[in-house]
């Protein structure tokens, strides 16, 4: 045989070995499938097989050759024959009350001394039961039970002697009963790792529900602060646009090229984010990848609010341009969200301020307007959004009026910087 030939042949029986394994295993599944659905089903299967045995043996008269009375009267055993297969129908229930209503006519089969096999049989499948479904400790009270025919018959019949028997009920006896827990144990052993499978599912369902519901609050919070900023930069331009085109139409047409930068603007950066979200629906599609803004483009972002109608004053202190980028947009965003609620509630005359500081233990942004006093401002989505924002990095921020004398609104946020940005 060559190499080749030998390696298909061991192929094949390797093929058929698992074929023959499959097969067994559905079998198996099958079976225990009806057997859960039609437990009657079997249990009179099982009776019924044991009465036809017992039934036969009785009127065949081969039990009269192994038993320990041979001259035994017949009723005993037939006694014994029809009633031992019904004690065994309740097994599945009462275990152990099965076995307390056997015991009766296994006294009366020792003390006959007739030597009906199926006796044997049902004991046997009654400790099985017993050890696959009752504590392992009544497997004490059981032996204690079996014992009790054993006495009987050592006693009736002393000249056969109660060693050979003996012995051969005990091994019996652990035999099935060590197959019994072995069973249980595989059976608990499966349902654990059905349970965790389960508990797996639930938690995976768990996971992706919560990270579904996060990503849609960071879409939300990206689109209230790409739409609102922007549009309240467009309202700004464009009031002042309309009321500066019949006094000055220069001013004017400056103003409707300022909105449609602006609103170049936020289709650009919608346009990026539903890319993103396309993308994970066709993972084919290639996403456009344009980083996000951060301190760098502040300037712009100032520079359109200024367009709008909002003087700004910004001071700058530290290198903000070594901060992470993640940290970048946190501080953009806050800046962004601040001077957007100033456009819309801070009144007509207000003016704005914007310090932005970076030392070595931290980055800070205060924003605040001379806006009018209110002591709270309408708001949605801005205010959560910037204190989830600034949670992701540990961060501190406080929104609020100036105290008084003064009057406005006061933004102001805390980054710590991590140990590697310390150094």
């Amino acid at each position: 045989m060559t190499a080749g030939t030998g390696a298909r042949t061991a192929a094949g029986a390797q093929a058929g070995g698992g074929t023959l394994t499959q097969l067994v295993n559905r079998a198996a599944q099958h079976i225990g499938a009806f057997d859960k659905s039609r437990p009657l089903v079997w249990d009179l299967l099982l009776a019924g097989c044991l009465l036809l045995g017992g039934t036969i043996d009785v009127a065949a008269g081969g039990w009269r050759l192994v038993a320990p009375n041979p001259d035994a009267p017949l009723w005993p055993a037939a006694v014994c024959t029809v009633a031992l297969p019904l004690t065994v129908l309740r097994r599945r229930t009462h275990p152990l009350g099965a076995l307390l209503a056997m015991l009766p006519f296994a006294v009366l089969h020792a003390w006959s001394g007739a030597g009906l096999q199926i006796a044997v049989f049902c004991q046997l499948i009654v400790v099985f039961n017993i050890a696959l479904r009752l504590p392992t400790r009544q497997l004490a009270l059981t032996g204690g039970l079996l014992a009790v025919p054993l006495v009987v018959t050592a006693a009736r019949f002393p000249a056969d002697g109660w060693v050979i028997p003996l012995q051969s009920s005990l091994t019996s006896f652990a035999a099935v009963a060590l197959l019994g827990i072995a069973v249980r144990t595989r059976q608990e052993y499966t349902a654990s790792l059905r349970e965790r499978a389960k508990q797996l599912e639930i938690e995976r369902d768990q996971q992706a529900q919560l990270a579904t519901a996060a990503e849609r609050t960071r879409i939300a919070r990206e689109m209230h602060d790409i739409l609102g900023h922007n549009l309240s930069v467009i309202t700004g331009l464009a009031d002042g646009g309309s009321y500066a085109a019949k006094k000055n139409p220069q001013r004017a047409t400056e103003a409707l090229d300022a909105i449609a930068t602006t609103s170049r603007q936020a289709l650009t950066e919608l346009r990026r984010l539903l890319g993103i979200l396309q993308n994970d629906t066709h993972p084919d599609t290639p996403a456009e990848l344009t980083p996000q803004p951060g301190v760098g483009e502040l300037a712009q972002l100032i520079d359109g609010v200024r367009a709008a109608g909002l003087p700004v004053r910004v001071t700058v202190t530290g290198d903000l341009e070594a901060v992470p980028t993640g940290r970048q947009l946190t501080v953009y965003r806050v800046v962004q969200e601040a001077l957007t609620n100033t456009l819309k509630h801070a009144g007509p005359d207000a003016t704005a301020a914007v310090v932005l500081c970076r030392t070595p233990e931290s980055v800070t942004a205060e924003i605040t307007d001379t806006g009018r006093p209110s002591p709270t401002r309408p708001g949605g989505q801005g205010i959560p959004g910037m204190r989830e924002r600034t949670a992701l990095y540990a961060g501190t921020l406080d929104v609020g009026p100036l105290p008084p004398p003064d009057s406005g609104w006061r933004v102001h946020l805390h980054l710590p910087n991590d140990e590697d940005d310390r150094l």
